[in-house]
């Protein structure tokens, strides 16, 4: 895991980052599970692909399955708001988890 806090001018923004390691990455159920968990969240919660962007908002399902990310893929946090250190920290522990999802791998 990756965090770090940068200076914005009134707020300060979170940032993140962990290596999907799933066998699917990003399709629809995780897509689904990152973003009913970044909206228990009161920040504003960003995901990229790329440390530089571009920025997705993590509370939209339908722009995070468009991201389509595959196995091997470091996904990007960034947040901003009173709980983004734990909406940052949270989603990267969904990402680091596995989206809790049961690997498929040599079983039958």
């Amino acid at each position: 895991m990756t965090a770090h806090k940068a200076s914005a001018s009134h707020e300060e923004t979170t940032r993140g980052s962990a290596l999907l390691t799933n066998a699917v990455g990003l399709h629809a159920r995780p897509s689904v599970k990152l973003t009913q968990l970044a909206k228990t969240y009161q920040a504003i919660v960003s995901v990229a692909t790329e440390p530089t962007g571009p920025w997705i908002d993590a509370k939209s399902p339908v722009k995070i399955m468009r991201v389509k990310a595959p196995k091997g893929t470091t996904l990007y946090f960034e947040a901003s708001g009173e709980d983004a250190v734990s909406a940052v920290a949270a989603l990267v522990d969904l990402v680091e988890r596995r989206f809790d999802e049961a690997e498929e791998e040599g079983h039958g």
